[in-house]
């Protein structure tokens, strides 16, 4: 029983973290939607400069759990530039976690607010957040046939007709890497073998349409492009066979002791603006993560596996950075669930923020 007990609660690790991202989010929605109003009249700079640096705060906050909470132990090699910069990021994907490892990134360089993300179609009816990525640059694509490039520019010329700095997010592989899923592996290694292109362990053939049209749309604003590879410590079982990447709820749980991220910068200049050349350099890009992955996991030497090949650095982010966040938004939301009034306020914005939401973004790209 005492076991039992243990167990289920190291399994409620992440109930408090997931208690306070999602509870925060009527009143971060409410934060933002006064802000959206009182700015309605002004230039669109300074609504801009405000909701990046909101965004600042939520994720800042969210941060607080993935980094402190956990404690795991963040790995940076490559060149990682201290300073803010227009770019595209490029990652491999294996879980929903990947899209934390990008803030990881961006906070080191003082740009959380300018995390952007393009995302699939579907993630646009997310209660409240769907809504809100949208508004704050986030790009929703549809797979394949149904790409729609024209919209897709056209979100991009706002944005920097707008002046919006941008951290724009971009997992080429279109689906995540999951070795559970062998069928999808195969698919994507079969394209390859038909197109001629090299055949890849560990990452799936990049789809090169959404990286193609950011890096064509923005070649004259961005200061360059973050080719990214993470590694999730503990992915190996004892037979030396890949393991699921780990989900939220287990990082959450503490079951990541250690995360790798590579960063290689490369200039605009480097990258083939025709299409069908871009695809061939995307395709070599993810050539070299899968060397990098193999390294890691497959490397005959023992003291070779769970690293990568370069110079390292641990890099651990200061509470400073994260406590403040959620104490402010906590404190807020606490403030407004303490009154009758505020409870139904808080309740009534899941609601029509979900339902406003919806339909925004039925409307809206």
């Amino acid at each position: 029983m005492l076991l039992s007990l243990v167990l289920h609660t190291y399994s409620m690790r992440y109930v408090l973290p997931a208690a306070v991202m999602m509870g925060t989010a009527p009143t971060y929605v409410l934060a933002w939607g006064a802000w959206r109003l009182l700015s309605a009249l002004l230039p669109a700079r300074f609504y801009r400069e405000v909701d990046d640096r909101l965004y600042t705060i939520y994720q800042s906050m969210v941060l607080f759990f993935f980094e402190n909470y956990t404690g795991v132990q963040v790995v940076i090699y490559g060149d990682l530039p201290k300073n803010k910069e227009n770019v595209i990021y490029l990652s491999n994907h294996q879980c929903t976690v990947d899209w934390i490892i990008a803030d990881m990134l961006a906070i080191r360089q003082n740009a959380l607010g300018h995390v952007r993300y393009v995302l699939k179609d579907g993630l646009k009816w997310l209660p409240l957040y769907g809504w809100y990525f949208s508004q704050h640059g986030g790009v929703y694509v549809k797979r394949s046939a149904k790409f729609n490039e024209k919209e897709m520019r056209e979100k991009l010329r706002a944005q920097m007709k707008a002046e919006t700095p941008m951290y724009l997010v971009i997992f080429p592989e279109g689906t995540r890497y999951n070795p559970e899923i062998p069928k999808v592996i195969a698919d994507s290694q079969s394209f390859a073998e038909k197109e001629g292109l090299a055949i890849l362990k560990h990452v799936l053939t990049p789809r090169v349409k959404a990286t193609h049209v950011a890096i064509d749309t923005m070649k004259d604003y961005l200061d360059a492009v973050y080719d990214v590879t993470v590694a999730y410590e503990g992915t190996v079982d004892h037979k030396g066979q890949r393991k699921l990447a780990p989900s939220m709820t287990e990082f959450l749980c503490k079951e990541c002791p250690r995360v790798h991220i590579f960063i290689d910068r490369i200039e605009l200049k480097d990258i083939p603006e025709e299409q069908m050349y871009m695809r061939r350099w995307l395709h070599e890009r993810f050539e070299i993560k899968d060397k990098l992955l193999i390294e890691f996991y497959d490397a005959k030497d023992s003291k070779r596996r769970n690293k990568f090949p370069e110079k390292s650095v641990h890099s651990k982010l200061s509470l400073k950075k994260t406590l403040p966040s959620l104490l402010f938004l906590g404190g807020l939301t606490a403030s407004m669930l303490l009154t009758e009034s505020g409870r139904k306020l808080y309740v009534k914005t899941w609601i029509y923020g979900t339902l406003l939401g919806c339909l925004w973004v039925s409307i809206k790209p």
